[in-house]
């Protein structure tokens, strides 16, 4: 028997009572802890290769090689983590990370070609761990049916946004002050620890579901059109990531002051955070699918002027309004996961957005670094620019596909065990289907869909 995840509506959901879900601080320290590697790993290598070589444009080269590694394994390993839960796939996974960034680090001090370096970040971006995936989907396996769950996807975007806060100055500072390797050794060191610490909090881990029955098809999240339109999204999210990376490193660099970029990223990225918080504290009075598209719409727009900053004051407003704009789109589409994919397939979800900001990212840096190594930083900036108004109008054409579904439509199956209780339930209890139907449960904050309820 299921039901939706009940709620006391008299209690304002809010992040006092989101940390108060049993079990969360278990899992949400130790998962920040592995995730705040994963804000320097691109900037620690645009730097260190750019010192080794003297051009971003290779410098993005083995950034991108990275980024498109991470995208194509990360649906990879959300397959196998619903498949075998989140430790089996996670322990040895930041082993082998670690290893392949210090091979990477090594390589670029020794002087080696951009293909040799190229060639060894293939395997230290396809093991980059999905923690933050995998954070959401304990959220999500926990709230199911919660008004929690947006303040949830808000928490976390807040989350990732304070580690890339922290992430590219604490980067930056380690490559300029202290050694230009420094930046992607304490990745690795972080990645191993945190990574270690959050899969032995096994207690709150989603349990594992077990393969299809014979002749049942399993629900592979691609499957789903809605999924299709949110990773063009966040494409376009990626891109203003990375365009921001390189444009801004470059921007440093002309005006002389290269330590500045950490502090022009760290505000980009604050106001990302910012807002992550104002998200969460709203109940929200539209509907998920409309504040995705105004909030994309704020985005582009925001993006679209970066090009025009000669100043390092006028283009430190300008990102902060950029990373302002980021958040309404970002948590919004991670929040639709709940609404238009079943739970068996929500970790590879999770993991094909992430891949694609990765994807998104990668590319953008490929095009700013050789926009900037040609033209000079106004240049990369074009790319956020151009990468945000496809993507919007992806957004606008394919809107109709971001319809949550009856929940009847969405098959959630966990293997044969479901299948047999699913046929035994007496015929008598199809006539009171429709009643049950018409019940409407509270899911999200500020709007209403329909959910059975036994």
């Amino acid at each position: 028997m299921t039901s939706a995840v009940t709620t006391d509506k008299s209690a304002r959901p809010g992040y006092g009572q989101l940390m108060r879900t049993p079990g969360a601080l278990g899992f949400v320290l130790p998962g920040f802890a592995a995730r705040l590697p994963f804000g320097m790993l691109t900037i620690s290598i645009l730097l260190l290769v750019q010192h080794t070589t003297g051009s971003y444009g290779s410098a993005g080269i083995v950034a991108a090689v990275t980024g498109v590694s991470m995208a194509l394994s990360a649906p990879v390993m959300g397959i196998f983590t619903d498949r075998f839960g989140q430790s089996a796939v996670l322990l040895p996974v930041v082993l082998t990370h670690a290893a392949a960034v210090s091979g990477l680090a090594a390589l670029a001090l020794a002087g080696a070609p951009v293909w040799a370096l190229a060639l060894a970040a293939v395997p230290a971006g396809a093991s980059v761990p999905q923690v933050g995936p995998m954070v959401r989907a304990r959220w999500a396996a926990k709230l199911e049916g919660s008004p929690l769950l947006p303040t949830a996807a808000a928490f976390e975007s807040v989350t990732d946004e304070f580690t890339f806060v922290v992430g590219p100055v604490l980067a930056t500072a380690l490559c300029t002050g202290v050694h230009p390797a420094a930046g992607l050794v304490t990745e690795a060191a972080l990645t191993l620890l945190g990574g270690l610490l959050f899969a032995a909090q096994r207690a709150t881990q989603p349990k594992p579901h077990a393969p299809a029955a014979a002749g049942e098809k399993r629900a592979f999240a691609l499957s789903f059109p809605g999924l299709r339109v949110l990773i063009f999204a966040f494409l376009g999210i990626g891109a203003v990531f990375g365009g921001m990376q390189v444009s801004l490193a470059a921007f440093s660099n002309e005006i002389g002051n290269p330590g500045a970029n950490g502090l022009l990223y760290g505000v980009f990225a604050a106001g990302n955070m910012i807002a992550g918080i104002a998200m969460g504290a709203i109940a929200w009075k539209i509907g998920p699918r409309r504040r995705l598209i105004l909030g994309y719409i704020g985005l582009t727009a925001a993006a679209s002027v970066l090009w025009a900053a000669h100043s390092m004051i006028l283009l430190g407003a300008l990102g902060l309004v950029v990373g302002l704009c980021i958040a309404p789109a970002l948590i919004t589409g991670y929040t639709m996961v709940e609404q238009l994919i079943p739970a068996n397939a929500r970790t590879e979800a999770f993991t094909w957005l992430t891949g694609s900001i990765a994807f998104g990212q990668a590319i953008a840096v490929i095009l700013a670094g050789r926009l900037t190594d040609a033209h000079g930083s106004s240049y990369g900036f074009l790319v956020p620019m151009g990468a945000t108004a496809l993507a919007l109008a992806t957004l606008l054409a394919l809107r109709a596909k971001l319809a949550p579904k009856a929940p009847s439509r969405i098959v959630n199956s966990s293997g044969p065990a479901d299948a047999t209780a699913a046929a035994a339930v007496p015929a008598a209890s199809a006539a009171s289907a429709p009643a049950a139907h018409n019940r409407v449960n509270e899911r999200g904050m500020g709007h209403r869909v329909p959910v059975t309820v036994d």
